[in-house]
């Protein structure tokens, strides 16, 4: 089945990767994506697939369990840590229920079964990066939105460094780090407010790399960038993307965090820069 015209001009700007240690299987399914207009590597063991992932962009990574020394399993896992957005995808001859439970808790696109035909694998792909591009244009508008509200709040300047005390220094304890009355156990992902009622909250693994950034260096202002880069290890993502999880992270943790989402007091809007942590 031919793939649609806006599928072909989308397929030219695609990197794939096919991981795959038969290099017959692997060749013919390389030279059928690169006649559809893919741009696609390939590697024939595990440590050449993270390599490659290593140095050059990939949007989506066709796995064989299968492979010498490093197995599948522990490829996708170690992809999806170098990569949160990478589209994984398994097509495999070697079924097994471990790889398939591993796949779904990494959140594998598709598990296809050998054989299969190659434009069966090319439909899967095009479906999986269609429905990356629709999420990626609602983010977009999500941010777009979420930019118009910052505009129409009063500006918030950035803050001026405070005198030196016990409610603005980062007290380290042990896997647990207090600012004013906020305690954040990283161990437990929990969050302790030490208000008035006092509350806990649990938080996820990325929400609490957020506020250990912020946490940190109060009053210090942090850009989408610098956050996405230190407190979550991405580096190779466009700006529509670095925004689209940081602006998603911290309006999470302000529903969990402030008395008042609407008018934070905890994490702060510099508009046009990024946030900033507020002792309470």
């Amino acid at each position: 089945m031919a793939m649609s015209l806006a599928s072909d001009r989308a397929a030219l700007n695609t990197n794939l990767l096919i991981v795959d240690a038969e290099a017959n299987a692997r060749a013919q399914l390389v030279e059928s994506l690169q006649q559809k207009g893919y741009r696609v590597q390939e590697a024939a063991s595990g440590a050449e697939a993270l390599t490659a992932l290593q140095q050059t962009p990939i949007d989506l990574m066709v796995l064989e369990m299968a492979l010498p020394k490093l197995p599948g399993v522990e490829v996708m896992r170690r992809a999806r840590q170098m990569h949160r957005n990478l589209l994984i995808m398994v097509l495999t001859a070697h079924a097994s229920v471990e790889s398939a439970i591993a796949a779904v808790k990494v959140g594998v696109v598709d598990y296809m079964l050998k054989p299969c035909h190659p434009d069966d694998i090319a439909l899967t792909i095009e479906r999986a990066l269609d429905e990356r591009a629709q999420r990626l244009r609602q983010q977009h508008l999500l941010n777009m939105v979420g930019e118009a509200i910052d505009a129409l709040r009063e500006p918030t300047p950035a803050p001026e460094p405070l005198p030196t005390t016990t409610a603005t220094v980062p007290e380290v304890l042990q896997d647990s780090l207090r600012v004013g009355a906020l305690v954040l156990d990283c161990q437990r992902r929990l969050l302790t407010v030490k208000m008035n009622p006092p509350r806990t909250v649990e938080l996820t693994e990325g929400e609490v790399s957020i506020l250990v950034a912020l946490m940190g260096k109060p009053n210090q202002v942090f850009t989408y960038k610098q956050l996405a880069k230190s407190a979550l290890g991405y580096e190779n993502m466009d700006k529509w993307t670095v925004e689209s999880v940081i602006r998603s992270t911290v309006f999470r943790l302000r529903h969990k965090i402030e008395d008042g989402p609407d008018a934070p007091r905890v994490i702060c809007t510099v508009r046009g820069r990024g946030y900033y942590f507020s002792p309470i």
